[in-house]
């Protein structure tokens, strides 16, 4: 079983950027716990789901993969946050840094519209991000 529509072709996997936002199938994704980072089965099946919440999921893993390095993926999917470990960069640069590979990530994705509000923490050595992604289904608050 594909969670992908029949008419799916490769391109249409690989390249989520175009300029229409309008007749865009269902967006559907297997359904996360991220808490564990574990995919979530339903009787013993991976569960799917749909609408905003496959997008979450899409940009919860997008934001957890780094751009460039896994070969099964595009050189458009994924982020580059990694390239801000260990600089030595001031908080203000790295928070301006972090807004901009954010949207770089994920506004690729056609049924994202917008990122906004955009929240930057920095705990020691972890950053927290918290951010509303205003999608085609609606406004979601993620936090990663």
């Amino acid at each position: 079983m594909s969670i992908l529509p029949a008419d799916a072709k490769i391109d249409d996997i690989t390249n989520f950027h175009s300029t229409s936002k309008e007749g865009l199938p269902l967006a559907k994704e297997y359904c996360w716990d991220f808490i564990n980072n574990d995919l979530l089965l339903e009787n013993g099946k991976p569960k799917i789901v749909e609408g905003i919440e496959a997008i979450k999921v899409w940009i919860w893993k997008a934001l957890k993969t780094e751009r460039y390095r896994y070969l099964a993926y595009s050189w458009s999917y994924g982020n580059e946050l990694n390239e801000l470990v260990g600089k030595g960069l001031s908080i203000e640069f790295i928070r301006s840094e972090v807004e901009r590979y954010l949207k770089e990530a994920l506004l690729m994705n056609n049924y994202i519209i917008d990122i906004q509000n955009v929240t930057v923490t920095i705990d020691e050595s972890k950053l927290n991000i918290e951010f509303t992604v205003a999608t085609i289904y609606g406004e979601a608050n993620m936090s990663v």
